[in-house]
């Protein structure tokens, strides 16, 4: 057998830890989907590590995929110190030779371990013995553009090939993978308390409503900030919008610096550059208006990059440190950063999305959710699960620890019910909640959907090829509906004009022979001339 065993030893299971691994182990030799919903801290991690030791021990190999390039440094150190086998790591980061190498590893069965991002379920092992998706719910599982497939459902599939089994892991599932456990098509595990005994996290809800605040922070955030500080513990604020500012507007006349090639406004950066998010077009600041030539003009908005100057000024000897994808261009640089983190180097963490995943921050005793009004509002049905995911997600890196933690969430809505309901039942309540209304419309995951998106420098031939393409579904005979066609939400983008038409169907059986009759259709008969298109069957985003 194997000698997995390395420096670090496994560590003690509590009750609900063992459960779930002997449930895991007692299938480790045929094919079941489990999927191990445990809140944040409540030590997912340590039973992956512990099953994989059984099945290195009986000389098979353990695919482990995370959601995002951040992730794979801090799994790589915690599984180089507990295993003392080969461990391959496979991201869209790495040049050609690593991969390679890595690929090569995994494909003779050298490397026992091979942990990787979405890519990474393709790479070959002929000793397959587990499947671990961690963080199971996260968007980045799903390849949105080429060759469009998501990573979750191919390993579920894979591992049914092989006749293994697979964990999902998550505090937060995708409704998708709630639903399969309800209709016992996977097996759930639960972890309902965390590893660290301290105390509950409390929540605090700030309501915005005519408050004077000092670059989008309320007075009682600044102060909660103020009191960590002194005590030299960590703080963590979270912002999903990098840049200085979103809009930059003329102040005398109301003109707006927009994208030439999307319709998008351009973020403002500390370089005196203004940016777009969506092609990368850039442009130097110009002191005049173009519209009036006043140079009178207003940020609206904050970003990540002014609040970390606003933060400077209010605590000047406080160590702050920005995490974003500006912040983290260069090799390693994250990596180096969460390093000095949990060396307790810097009081202050600011970041966007990034930070939200999967990270153990131990002093981390203070959260501030500084805009939780983005996804209350949004033309998206799952806009409202992606949201409680993500205020899951970041309220869970305070307090995993001995030391109480407390979240701050600011709002113009603290009365929503999304908000007041995740507050009052956490996660699992909500997702209860709002299920039943899914059922109720028909939507995923008791319908299922696929978007015929076009688009088109001609900006009037994506909506009529569209409308060809619903007038042949139209006469086919399964019982699906289209509605649309409409201009997506951001009808221009990268200067090509797009659409979509979405198909919905009660159950594949109905969707699929349907989509095979359209795609031929538009590669042969009806194929465009002015137009690109493609299918996305369940895709992650609508608009």
């Amino acid at each position: 057998s194997e000698n997995s065993a390395a420096t670090e030893i496994s560590l003690q299971l509590n009750d609900e830890q063992d459960i779930a691994l002997q449930a895991i182990l007692k299938n480790k030799n045929q094919f079941k989907t489990f999927l191990l919903q445990g809140v944040t801290g409540s030590g997912k991690t340590e039973i992956y590590l512990q099953a994989i030791d059984q099945v290195l021990q009986e000389g098979k190999q353990a695919l482990v995929l995370v959601p995002e390039i951040s992730l794979t440094p801090q799994t790589v150190t915690r599984f180089e110190k507990r295993f003392n086998v080969e461990i391959a790591v496979m991201h869209s980061n790495l040049s050609d030779g690593p991969r390679a190498q890595a690929w090569l590893k995994a494909r003779s069965g050298k490397a026992k371990i091979v942990i990787g991002t979405r890519s990474a379920v393709f790479t070959p092992m002929p000793d397959l013995g587990l499947i671990i998706i961690d963080e199971e719910h996260d968007l980045s599982f799903k390849q949105q553009t080429g060759f469009r497939y998501h990573a979750r459902d191919l390993a579920i599939w894979r591992a049914s090939q092989v006749n293994i089994p697979i964990v999902l892991g998550s505090a937060t599932p995708a409704f998708e993978s709630l639903y399969q456990a309800q209709q016992g098509k996977y097996e759930l595990l639960t972890l309902s308390k965390r590893i660290s005994q301290g105390a509950k996290t409390k929540y605090h809800l700030i309501d915005l409503k005519m408050k004077k605040l000092t670059a989008g922070l309320s007075p009682e955030l600044l102060h909660a900030i103020e009191q960590r500080i002194k005590k030299n513990e960590q703080v963590l604020l979270f912002l999903n919008r990098r840049g200085y500012a979103p809009t930059w507007m003329c102040h005398f006349c109301g003109w707006v610096a927009n994208c030439p090639r999307c319709d998008s406004r351009l973020t403002f950066h500390a370089n005196k550059r203004l940016v777009c998010h969506h092609c990368e077009y850039q442009a130097q600041q110009s002191m005049r208006c173009k519209e009036c030539g006043s140079e009178s003009h207003i940020l609206l908005g904050e970003g990540t990059q002014r609040i970390e100057e606003v933060l400077q000024q209010h605590f000047p000897d406080a160590s702050i440190m920005r995490i974003d994808s500006d912040s983290m261009r260069k090799k390693d640089s994250l990596a180096k950063a969460i390093d000095k983190i949990n060396r307790n180097e810097c009081q202050i963490l600011l970041g966007t999305q990034i930070l939200a995943k999967g990270h153990h921050f131990p002093q981390v005793t203070l959260v501030g959710i500084i805009d939780a009004d983005t996804g209350l509002v949004s033309s998206d049905f799952r806009a409202s699960e992606r949201m409680a995911q993500l205020l899951t997600q970041v309220a869970g890196r305070a307090g995993r620890e001995q030391l109480p933690g407390e979240v701050y969430i600011q709002t113009h809505h603290p009365e929503h019910p999304l908000l007041q309901q995740l507050l009052a039942e956490g996660y699992a309540g909500f997702a209860q909640s709002a299920l039943a209304e899914r059922q109720t419309m028909q939507l995923p995951p008791y319908g299922y959907i696929a978007l015929l998106r076009a688009e088109s420098v001609n900006p009037d031939a994506p909506m009529s090829f569209l409308a060809l393409a619903k007038d042949f579904a139209a006469q086919l005979p399964q019982e699906v509906l289209c509605m649309g066609p409409v201009p997506a939400v951001m009808e221009k983008r990268q200067g090509k004009y797009r659409a979509q038409l979405m198909l919905h169907a009660p159950n594949r059986k109905a969707l699929h022979p349907m989509l095979t009759s359209l795609t031929n259709a538009l590669e042969g008969d009806l194929k465009p001339k002015q137009v690109r298109w493609n299918l996305d069957i369940d895709p992650q985003e609508v608009f």
